[in-house]
């Protein structure tokens, strides 16, 4: 069977080269008799690959000895808690700029753990439908929380945002990590879910400035205590070994790709495909989010009724095209493009997008 366009906002799709390198490990890896799911996680083959798979994401970045990389569970889900846990300290306030979802759920488990804490600025008035230009602080700050790109309301943040001296500028990027170059310096923390972007489920990727994570508390239960995990080099338990290795190999497909300028200017002409068919219809197709603050990650939009809605996915599944339906909780349509999704699945929507204008137009 041939493979579909997955247009999934996760878990995602996965490069083709990365998949037929796993699928020929997966029985034997490198003549070693085992899978990597069967090997010990404490073996010096296994050490290799998760030191391989940091040195990787490094070298993508330009990271040095400055900073940290940690393989944790448990998802962006348990960073919400364990980001305030660690780092909103008694007498200081933890910032948020709530630009959806996953950023309010993060701000509801600070909340939920009794820390003090303050939305500095929110897209809500307008259903999250742009990025705020500004915000405000409150005083003593633990830090500035952002989300990067926002999945299901289709907003991403183009710019790498200025905080004062001293603030630390802590950013969900789950569903833009290793998509585009950013100013890595200007953020003390960064955690992603693998699989937008960089491999299946079942990891979280850390990079922290190891002077942040030396702030962070200490005494926490261990699974939620960074310093724990730094000490322990991400094995203070057993790792999702065979996800880690995943992530090693999709990284390595970005450097093969050209690194992240050649990897964001793909995802530029990707998006370009979709967002001029939303442009160009006179209205049949209505973009969610200002023109300014699209993702090129999750492009959204809607049609005039949810009946022509149901119509659209239906049709583009029968020609091989899944994952377009909206996220439940806003309902229209949303293609998610992130680093894996080839050139021609892009181009491929946009022409569907073009003929089922015409049809139903």
């Amino acid at each position: 069977m041939e493979r579909v366009h997955i247009f999934n906002a996760g878990p995602a799709v996965l490069p083709e080269e990365v998949l037929r390198e796993a699928q020929a490990d997966l029985f034997n890896y490198k003549g070693m008799g085992l899978s990597v799911m069967e090997m010990s996680h404490r073996s010096k083959e296994y050490q290799a690959i998760i030191d391989e798979t940091e040195a990787t994401l490094k070298r993508i970045y330009g990271l040095g000895d400055e900073h940290q990389v940690l393989f944790l569970q448990g998802g962006a889900s348990m960073q919400f808690l364990m980001v305030p846990m660690n780092f909103a300290h008694e007498g200081k306030v933890a910032n948020f700029i709530n630009t959806g979802v996953w950023s309010k759920k993060a701000i509801a488990e600070a909340k939920k753990i009794g820390k003090a804490l303050h939305v500095a600025a929110s897209s809500e008035d307008k259903n999250f439908s742009y990025i705020p230009k500004g915000y405000e602080l409150s005083d003593n700050p633990a830090y500035l929380h952002i989300t990067n790109n926002n999945t299901i309301y289709g907003t991403e943040w183009h710019y790498d945002p200025e905080v004062p001296a001293g603030v630390p500028l802590i950013a969900d990027m789950s569903s833009n990590f290793v998509s585009k170059p950013i100013d890595i310096d200007k953020y003390s923390f960064i955690y992603a879910g693998a699989q937008k972007n960089v491999g299946p489920a079942g990891a979280v990727v850390v990079i922290a400035k190891k002077d942040f994570l030396d702030t962070a508390a200490s005494g926490l239960p261990s699974m939620l205590d960074y310093k724990v995990h730094t000490k322990a080099g991400s094995m203070y338990n057993t790792p999702p070994c065979w996800t880690i290795y995943m992530i090693g190999l999709v990284l390595k497909w970005v450097e093969e790709m050209g690194g992240l300028e050649k990897i964001a200017t793909n995802n530029q002409v990707k998006a370009k495909y979709i967002y001029d068919a939303i442009d160009q219809s006179n209205g049949f197709y209505k973009g969610t989010v200002e023109p300014e603050a699209r993702s090129l990650m999750n492009v959204t939009f809607r049609m005039a009724t949810e009946e022509l809605e149901a119509s659209f996915i239906s049709e583009a599944k029968k020609v091989g095209m899944i994952g377009l339906k909206g996220h439940r909780d806003v309902g229209g349509c949303r293609a998610s493009i992130y680093n894996s999704l080839p050139l021609p699945a892009a181009k491929a929507l946009g022409e569907f997008m073009i003929e089922f204008m015409k049809k139903n137009g």
